[in-house]
């Protein structure tokens, strides 16, 4: 249990990759905060979690008081955070970049990309005051290899994983850790929006068939990813593809 007592934040926590890191994190002896659009998801994982050990927080991550309220919320809880997991996401459907209105594209960065930075305003000052951190940001391969019809999605994860580095690299003398975790595909929530239509077995053959590893991403993975640069004191500024192959 090398995360025991240590406070962990995680948004977008109520479902998908977000849900799995959270349980991983909690299983290791952390307290975990769950930060969810969807209070009612964040509570169902909760109350699967061992008593004490994690709280649900209704936040929308693209506003900065909902982020500064949460980070104040876990801290009173507890103590102040030493890692977080900017995971929330969101996607525009598949289809033209010349299709995709203003308020879409807005949306995407705001979750996206904007939440870092609250988030980074949130918490940097507390994990340099307390001696370190760790932020894993959960970036894409879309930002890494990008598929035609998320051209603005795409960007965003773009600047999710180059945002990583800078950030690992401008935090690393305050002991700031700072990784992106870039998935493939997963039948998660955006599944959908990512084909671009219905879900069919040719449509996810297809898709499929661009992953060597012959398997889309599962929560676990990530959450092993996650875990992973949450204990290497030593690795701070990666894009860690988990993408069986995908970005080769």
């Amino acid at each position: 249990m090398e995360l025991k007592d240590k406070v962990a934040i995680v948004t977008g926590a109520g479902s998908g990759f977000g849900e799995a890191i959270a349980r991983s994190f909690a299983m290791e002896g952390a307290f975990v905060a769950l930060l969810d659009l969807r209070l009612a998801q964040a509570q169902r994982v909760v109350a699967d979690l061992p008593k004490g050990r994690a709280i649900a927080v209704q936040a929308d991550v693209a506003v900065a008081e909902n982020v500064r309220f949460a980070v104040s919320v876990a801290t009173r809880a507890w103590h102040s955070p030493s890692i977080v997991v900017n995971n929330a996401g969101f996607t525009h459907k598949n289809r033209s970049c010349l299709e995709v209105d203003e308020e879409t594209f807005d949306r995407v960065f705001s979750v996206n990309v904007k939440s870092i930075f609250h988030m980074v305003q949130a918490v940097v000052p507390a994990m340099r005051d307390n001696g370190g951190g760790v932020i894993i940001n959960i970036g894409s391969t879309a930002g890494i290899r990008p598929r035609p019809g998320l051209s603005w999605y795409n960007a965003s994860k773009g600047a999710v994983n180059i945002l990583s580095k800078s950030l690992a690299v401008e935090l690393a003398p305050w002991k700031i850790r700072v990784n992106a975790v870039c998935p493939v595909m997963s039948v998660t929530g955006m599944f959908q929006d990512f084909i671009g239509g219905e879900d069919t077995p040719e449509i996810r053959a297809k898709f499929l068939s661009t992953i060597p590893a012959g398997r889309f991403c599962e929560p676990s993975d990530v959450a092993q990813a996650a875990l992973y640069l949450a204990h290497s004191d030593f690795i701070t500024g990666i894009e860690l593809p988990v993408d069986g192959g995908r970005t080769i």
